[in-house]
């Protein structure tokens, strides 16, 4: 048995390993003859051996599905407010430093292998206290991030149809959430990334749109390109308040360290996290900076987000309808990472985890349909929801990729470093990376309530399940 699961085994805090159980009981509630114990062990090893499928490149795919999504294409909106230096650092900067971080993520997991999700980590740092706050964080930034593909589904659906011809926009709602659940089914994140692949190609090819045909509308006006007006350095008169939300744009599209551990549970070698790590983020530094940089120079300050809304009418619905595998496939894996972490702390010890029983496909079903549709009624319900999910992205994606790595260190892999010196740098390293999330937890959050009441004041906060487009 892998030296990962008797950790498991031994540690009467953990959630318990794939195909063990816990004192004199067996997985699943078992009544009968042996025989029946047999099958239950026979049924949880089949289940154990299902999700430990995932090698590192694809667990590259799964992590670029997670983190790469239509987002991207509001990055070139945060370049025109804080402008092409400033943009390109902070694009090649924070990609650095979260490749950092969840290097930090990666080697606790290997130290701690009972870690299986990031609630799991907040026990070993905080305790109980912290492992249920950090359940809660866990828990509704994702439901959140689901209702945000929600609505980025019922977008793209209006923009196709030119809004249905008067259809009402819950309608788009409904089967956007009802295409995020389909594809949500699938229990293990190796077989999500089959549909990774398709992803991938899709927002490439979404984004090679926008600048191609942003491109060749700035080309084709009066002065050509040579006429854009954008610029190295932020607009003037810009407040505290909209340069951080542009500052938030790019940090939160770095943000795949909150379900790396869910992840990595899945693979069969977990010390090979690395190379998916660093491929993840050098790939993300590529797009990001490119599409930040290009699309802005092409359009200028007038950029809208997503980007691809500047390439013209016909091109945006070209692009969007291209792009529609990554709203659900992105936002499908997020169902999936809060399906695991509910279905494996509410049954640790049962057959039923593993998902492939009747009982437990009953199980995983009600739960993905449950968290859709309570995404669904948040996105629709909240008349602000977009600035409430800033809001819970300052709150919450600060801790996941900045300040919580950093408690990690300190409290877990700091006696790791190979040197006295080496230590000091790390500690410094680590210490800018909490400061980091600090101000992002306190500013960002203060920014988005801010945006928040402006909008209020301009009438621009919509009502909660209107029929009316959303935009």
């Amino acid at each position: 048995m892998d030296s990962q699961y008797e950790t498991k085994k031994n540690d009467p805090n953990a959630i318990m390993p794939y195909g063990e159980s816990s004192g004199d009981e067996h997985v699943g509630e078992v009544r009968g003859l042996g025989g029946d114990i047999m099958h239950k062990e026979v049924e949880a090893q089949q289940g154990a051996d299902k999700f430990h499928r995932l090698g590192w490149k694809r667990l590259t795919i799964v992590l670029i599905v997670e983190a790469i999504a239509l987002g991207s294409l509001s990055l070139p909106g945060a370049f025109a407010t804080l402008g092409m230096v400033p943009g390109v650092l902070l694009s090649v900067g924070m990609g650095l430093i979260c490749i950092y971080t969840a290097d930090v993520i990666g080697q606790t997991k290997l130290k701690h292998p009972e870690i299986a999700h990031y609630a799991d980590a907040g026990r070993i740092m905080f305790g109980r206290w912290g492992y249920e706050i950090i359940s809660f964080m866990f828990v509704v930034q994702l439901i959140f991030i689901v209702g945000s593909h929600v609505l980025t589904g019922t977008i793209m659906w209006g923009t196709i149809t030119d809004n249905g011809n008067g259809t009402c926009s819950l309608v788009f709602g409904v089967v956007s959430a009802i295409i995020l659940f389909l594809l949500a089914i699938p229990p293990s994140f190796s077989e999500a990334a089959i549909l990774g692949y398709i992803d991938f190609v899709s927002i490439c090819a979404a984004i090679l749109i926008t600048m191609i045909g942003t491109g060749i509308r700035s080309s084709s006006q009066e002065g050509g390109l040579a006429a854009v007006a954008w610029s190295c350095w932020p607009k003037e008169n810009l407040g505290l308040a909209e340069a951080f939300i542009g500052v938030s744009n790019i940090v939160f599209a770095y943000s795949f360290a909150m379900c790396q551990f869910s992840f990595m549970d899945e693979m069969h070698t977990p010390s090979d996290y690395r190379k998916s790590i660093v491929a993840l983020g050098l790939i993300e530094i590529v797009i990001y900076t490119v599409t930040g940089g290009v699309v802005y120079a092409f359009v200028g300050p007038e950029v809208k987000s997503p980007a691809l809304l500047s390439a013209g009418p016909t091109l945006a619905k070209v692009a969007f309808g291209i792009a529609l595998p990554v709203i659900f496939i992105s936002g499908s894996i997020n169902t999936t990472v809060v399906s695991r972490y509910l279905i494996e702390r509410i049954w640790p010890n049962s057959v039923i985890r593993y998902v492939n029983t009747p009982k437990g496909w009953v199980v995983w079903l009600g739960l993905d349909a449950g968290i859709t549709l309570i995404a669904w009624v948040i996105a629709e319900a909240i008349p602000f929801f977009s600035d409430l999910l800033a809001i819970c992205s300052a709150l919450f994606i600060s801790g996941f990729s900045f300040y919580f790595p950093a408690c990690m260190y300190f409290k877990i892999t700091r006696s790791d470093a190979k040197s006295r010196n080496q230590k000091y740098f790390l500690d410094a390293v680590n210490l800018v990376c909490f400061i980091i999330g600090i101000l992002i937890l306190g500013i960002g959050t203060y920014a988005a309530i801010k945006d928040i009441m402006d909008r209020y004041d301009r009438g621009q906060v919509s009502k909660p399940y209107s029929c009316a487009p959303v935009v």
